[in-house]
């Protein structure tokens, strides 16, 4: 028997991979698989630094640009993120082949958006400048329909570049649920006929991981959040664990900046990853744990999901 203290691990579920990232990784690898290596594969296909390094050494090569391609012959992916449209149109111009992973979520908000545009409505578009998804959803009209808002002030400070008072909003599918809403009604009350998407842009996996994350936060003195420091849905979770009753949370990586001291001074740890981050770094972590201290880990599920999406055809 050993002297070890034993603490408690409460597991959120859902965790870990949603289904926009499991499609993007296995258009990496089918894509290897049919045309062998290298494929291109422009910015990371996940944000996820274990993700991206396993991809690697099959054959993907990831760049930034397309300029970066130095066999014009191998085909390029684009990644979960999704694209603004100058990239798909040089990628025509240069006779590239490419394979377009972006998350069928986000490809929703990018027609949402082209729509409201051809309607000629002020778009007030809720989300994290320079984030790729961003970048993309920006891209997909022209500028004068479009303005980003990071917060309330900027919602305060606003002004329409299309003086017609037709007004509707969108939203990057990686947000606080919560956050959001506020800043939802924030534009309601100064456009009280500002036009709601069909059904909320953020997505199914990061309202599921933040509810999973809230039954537990307040029952833990440690929060962990598996995910890399750029994964905006892993960083959310660290906000949400911290709003919902847990002030010690963090991101880990799994690997590294483990906060050995604080685990081996709690009782109770609640662990979690983000969308992009594979289970092998929840196991990874939860080995690490057990190397210090006892533990007795119980999953808490909040609600199952059964969400796929189809590869792309030409796969």
């Amino acid at each position: 028997m050993n002297n070890l203290k034993t603490i408690n691990i409460l597991l959120a579920s859902p965790r870990g991979f949603c289904a926009g990232v499991e499609r993007a990784v296995e258009i990496v690898n089918q894509s290897l698989k049919k045309f062998g290596s290298p494929v291109y594969v422009r910015h990371e296909i996940v944000h996820n630094q274990y993700v991206v390094n396993s991809l690697e050494k099959k054959g993907a090569i990831f760049i930034n640009e397309l300029n970066e391609v130095k066999d014009k012959s191998r085909p390029v992916i684009f990644s979960a993120h999704g694209v603004p449209k100058e990239i798909i149109e040089q990628a025509k111009i240069e006779n590239i082949v490419y394979i377009d992973a972006t998350c069928p979520l986000v490809s929703k908000v990018h027609r949402e958006a082209e729509i409201l545009a051809k309607n000629e409505f002020n778009i007030i578009f809720i989300g994290h400048k320079n984030h790729p998804e961003v970048i993309g959803t920006m891209g997909q009209i022209d500028n004068k329909y479009i303005t980003l808002v990071e917060n309330k002030k900027d919602i305060q400070n606003y002004s329409p570049k299309i003086k017609n008072n037709k007004y509707a909003y969108i939203t990057q599918t990686t947000l606080s649920v919560d956050d959001t809403l506020d800043m939802i009604s924030l534009l309601k009350n100064i456009f009280p006929s500002i036009k709601d998407p069909i059904k909320s842009d953020i997505c199914y996996a990061t309202t599921n991981r933040q509810e999973a994350v809230k039954k537990i936060a307040s029952q833990c003195d440690l929060f962990l959040v598996v995910g890399s420091k750029n994964s905006s849905n892993s960083l959310r979770l660290v906000e949400v664990a911290k709003k919902s009753g847990c002030k010690n949370s963090i991101l880990v990586d799994a690997e590294n900046n483990l906060p050995i001291e604080e685990i081996k001074n709690s009782k109770t740890i609640g662990i979690t990853s983000g969308a992009s981050a594979p289970e092998i770094l929840i196991e990874k972590l939860i080995a690490e744990i057990k190397s210090m201290v006892n533990i007795n880990v119980k999953e808490i599920v909040s609600s199952v999901e059964k969400i796929s999406f189809k590869l792309p055809s030409n796969l």
